[in-house]
């Protein structure tokens, strides 16, 4: 049977080996992948990912190889990425509680989100690609959180890399506010991997400087007392499945995390990494 994956990336930058290694795990399974943005426009690698001279600042050396960065290149100039599927335009947003007529707003809310999980039930998974470009667009969406929380309450697998584990800690039931991976066990990008400068966003001349939040502590504090975030520093790889979620810390781990969401899927994976 074929499986159908939806793959969000972020309209101000996507970490180029994010991107291509899951991608290229579910091409090697014949997957059906499709691409999806904010708002339908096309997504474009950061330029850092795409060059094996850069060297990331707090591992003092570069984090990726010519393979991956020529790789990159050639993804990120093909077509896959041109015709991006538009979340704004598919996924219904809650309206203000001010606005006009907002109970029958709210209705129609409910009634969009039942269709939308519909609309999902023909993927098998979702992934939230990473880089510092979700940080802009895509961990307070609540699109994507609708999705994200669509995708889980249809028993489907929910996976994350790097900044785009954001997604998950902040997709949240409107009634109880808790984040939908509190008691679960899950990885991302560590406080030491955090830049202290140069925290930048495609289609901006804004420097944010360090990222504006440190996703571990968030990470560490959605998972609850029953959960755990695993850092893993120093370790070359850090991938945690805790079923249905799959999580990559950062760049090494984008391969591994496409392995794992395959074993997942076809080996009923339920458990790995802690």
């Amino acid at each position: 049977m074929s499986r159908k994956i939806l793959v969000i990336v972020s309209e101000h930058g996507y970490w180029a080996e994010e991107l291509i290694g899951p991608v290229s795990e579910f091409d090697e399974q014949g997957y059906e992948v499709v691409f999806a943005t904010p708002t339908g426009k096309r997504a474009h690698a950061l330029p850092p990912s795409l060059d094996e001279n850069y060297v990331d600042p707090p591992l003092g050396r570069s984090v990726t190889t010519a393979e991956n960065a020529r790789l990159g290149r050639e993804f990120d100039e093909g077509g896959r990425l041109d015709k991006a599927v538009d979340i704004s335009a598919w996924v219904p947003e809650r309206p203000y509680t001010s606005d006009e007529d907002y109970l029958r707003k709210l209705e129609q809310y409910h009634r969009d989100l039942d269709r939308l999980a519909e609309d999902v039930r023909e993927y098998d998974a979702i992934l939230v690609v990473g880089g510092s470009g979700p940080i802009a667009d895509l961990a307070n969406n609540e699109r994507v959180h609708a999705l994200v929380l669509a995708f889980k309450e249809a028993g489907k697998v929910v996976a994350a890399e790097c900044y785009g584990v954001a997604c998950l800690a902040f997709a949240r039931d409107w009634g109880d506010r808790r984040s939908i991976i509190w008691g679960k066990h899950v990885t991302g990008h560590c406080k030491e991997y955090d830049y202290k400068d140069g925290t930048g966003f495609l289609g901006t001349d804004f420097n944010m400087g360090p990222p504006p939040y440190p996703l571990e502590y968030i990470l560490r504090d959605a998972t609850g007392p029953d959960g755990a975030y695993h850092g893993n520093f120093g370790h070359p790889l850090s991938v945690i499945v805790d079923y249905p979620f799959v999580t990559g810390r950062s760049t090494p781990d984008s391969y591994l995390t496409g392995q794992k969401i395959v074993e997942v899927l076809e080996n009923g994976l339920t458990r790995y990494g802690w």
